[in-house]
């Protein structure tokens, strides 16, 4: 068998051990060291196993997103594995299951500490891939609000004017959270392009993981499956497909395309903004 050292490897690093997470892992990771972050231990150890059992050379690092300390750690481990070459983080909680300081903690602050954490272990060619959401396409706030979501440092985010006037309102924290998700990719892409490296987004639309399933057990299930047939695609989409969309942001194809977002829907968002609000 090939004798390899880790400083010959390329490095893909997954946050979140879920669907979403366990797709990408499974279409990246052949070939490369693949560090995989989540922050239940049982779930991490069961994905990693698995991958392992399918000859991915996989490891676990056991990690809480919404702690800075803790995605810093990961970052310089998944540095010192080798050449880091994709980062995907998929890790995040939804408005039905988690209540509006868990949504800011893990999805809104969460992914600021995973672009700052990042991008300072980037070399030439890394490609960081932010899941955010259809739902950040719905938000509706003024240019500065936007702005100050981009831009403000990650200890003053929580006493924002929009963040403050949430209240107890998951639906309104999620969209807001993942609102910024895009916007802080797009103030993020100078730094990273200075390093050589990229950073996007996707937004997915309705995938098929356990995570939409309880939303749609949940008081919005029934607005959630009328949105689908309604906007055309007839079926939620597969983390198979949010895989390949991955795969295209973090490979050769997509080296002229940073600070953008890239929509996986079925067309949701576009029925939104042009058929339901016009028809």
């Amino acid at each position: 068998m090939w004798n390899h050292t880790d400083d010959a490897r390329d490095v893909v690093v997954v946050t979140g051990a879920g669907g979403m997470g366990t797709a990408v892992a499974r279409r990246l990771g052949s070939g490369r060291t693949l560090v995989l972050a989540d922050a239940s231990r049982e779930q991490l150890d069961r994905v990693v196993d698995a991958l392992r059992a399918e000859g991915y050379d996989a490891r676990g690092v056991l990690t809480d997103v919404s702690d800075r300390a803790s995605v810093e750690k990961l970052a310089r481990t998944a540095a010192d594995a080798g050449r880091l070459t994709a980062v995907v983080h998929t890790a995040g909680v939804s408005a039905a299951t988690a209540s509006v300081r868990t949504i800011l903690d893990v999805d809104l602050l969460g992914t600021v500490y995973v672009i700052e954490a990042f991008e300072k272990v980037a070399v030439r060619g890394t490609s960081l891939v932010c899941v955010a959401s259809m739902a950040g396409h719905m938000a509706s706030i003024s240019a500065k609000d936007e702005s100050d979501l981009a831009t403000a440092p990650a200890a003053e985010l929580l006493a924002l004017d929009p963040v403050t006037a949430l209240g107890d309102d998951a639906v309104a924290a999620y969209i807001l959270a993942k609102r910024a998700n895009l916007v802080r990719v797009q103030a993020a892409a100078l730094a990273w392009s200075r390093r050589g490296a990229r950073v996007n987004s996707i937004s997915p639309g309705v995938i098929a993981t356990a995570m939409a399933k309880a939303e749609a057990d949940g008081e919005s299930g029934e607005h959630m499956l009328k949105m689908i047939d309604a906007c055309g695609a007839g079926r939620p989409g597969t983390p198979g497909e949010i895989a390949d969309a991955v795969a295209f942001l973090t490979g050769p194809q997509a080296q002229y395309i940073t600070g953008t977002d890239l929509l996986v829907d079925g067309g949701q968002a576009a029925w939104l903004h042009r058929h339901m609000r016009h028809g």
